[in-house]
Parts: C-alpha cells; sequence; structure tokens
C-alpha cells in the first residue's frame, strides 16, 4: 500500500550529502510526506521560489552556500520555515541557527525512530509562527483603520488584564460568534462600557 500523502507537509530537504539525502528521503516518503531535493543551496533556493515548502530541512556544512547562509536568505527573501541537520553539537552554531529562525535542529547520523516526531513539532512551530504573524497584521491593520476598534482592545486589557494580541482575539471572536464587524462589536462595547461608567456616579 503506498503511503497516504498528507495535505499541506512538503518538505525540501538540502543536503550535499547523496546518501543523507536519500535516507532521509525514503523515511520521509514512507511515511507520507510530499519530498522534493537539493544537493546545494543555489538550487534550495530556486526550489523555493518556485514551489513554497511547508518546511526546508537544511544540512548546516555544504560548500558554496552553507545552509546558516541559505537559512538567512530564507528568513529575509521567504515566508519558508526551516530547520538544521548537521553532524556538529556545537552550541554557539546551534544558537546561531536558533539566532535565525530555525523552529528544530537534527544531529547526524539521524535517529530514525525521533525523525517524524521532531519533524512534526517543528511542523507545529512553524504553523504557530505564521499564526502570530498573521495576527499580527491582522491586528495592526484592525487598530489602524478604526479608532473605535483601538479603544475597545484598550478596555479589554483593562477589564481582564491581558494583553494587545489576546483582546484583539477575543473581539474578533466575539464578532464572527454574533456575525457582525469588529467595528460593531467594539462600537456596542464603547457604549456598554461608557454606560456603565455613567452608574459610577450613583454609586
Amino acid at each position: 500500500m503506498s503511503p497516504i500523502k498528507k495535505p499541506g507537509k512538503n518538505i525540501l530537504i538540502v543536503d550535499d550529502d547523496q546518501v543523507t539525502l536519500m535516507l532521509l528521503s525514503q523515511i520521509l516518503e514512507n511515511s507520507g510526506y510530499g519530498i522534493t531535493q537539493a544537493r546545494c543551496g543555489e538550487d534550495a533556493l530556486n526550489i523555493v521560489m518556485m514551489s513554497e515548502p511547508d518546511l526546508a530541512l537544511l544540512d548546516v556544512n555544504m560548500p558554496g552556500m552553507s545552509g546558516l547562509d541559505l537559512a538567512k536568505r530564507l528568513q529575509i527573501e521567504t515566508d519558508v520555515p526551516f530547520m538544521f541537520l548537521s553532524a556538529s553539537t556545537d552550541h554557539d552554531i546551534i544558537k546561531q541557527g536558533i539566532s535565525y529562525g530555525a523552529v528544530g535542529y537534527l544531529v547526524k547520523p539521524v535517529d530514525t525512530v525521533n525523525l517524524i516526531p521532531t519533524l512534526e513539532a517543528s511542523l507545529a512551530r512553524a504553523s504557530e509562527i505564521k499564526q502570530l504573524r498573521k495576527s499580527e497584521l491582522s491586528l495592526t491593520s484592525a487598530l489602524a483603520s478604526g479608532r473605535e476598534t483601538s479603544m475597545a482592545v484598550g478596555v479589554l486589557m483593562a477589564k481582564f488584564q491581558t494583553d494587545r494580541h489576546a483582546a484583539f482575539d477575543a473581539l474578533r471572536a466575539h464578532a464572527r460568534a454574533n456575525r457582525k464587524t469588529i467595528s460593531d462589536v467594539a462600537n456596542e462595547l464603547l457604549l456598554a462600557e461608557e454606560t456603565i461608567n455613567q452608574f459610577k456616579k450613583i454609586f
């Protein structure tokens, strides 16, 4: 029986070692992932520009463009998340990889038992980062476009001792649940706050 493809889980493996490249490709393909291979950083960049993978697995030490150099390009020029593959356990290299935004790190020789769990954890982390970026953009856009929305977010932050993102997410969730626009819910919230404030004068 052929493996079931996992929707949205396409992995780009970049390694100049053919044996490692084939081994990882076979394991991941047998587990249902879509696989693309590259033997160098330049080829990997071309592949990314043509078909954006869900995760790139980068060998650190490659001739020409190293995995760290490639990671920096991916971080600056694309939204493709990446993790590193290296025979080195040098903490400085690991720290440098993390500073570039890596979502994971695998040490050669790869422990095949832990390969899939590590990959899934990295994919989950990558998904969280994308959601945070999307939420940040949505929040920035909403606050920029409406004074009432910004004020309503401030009210929720003060009332529930929460941060701006959580307050905006709550406002958006309430709007969706009640099939209203965020602006409408923000106005309702501000009116309710004004009404409550009027009662403060009585008490």
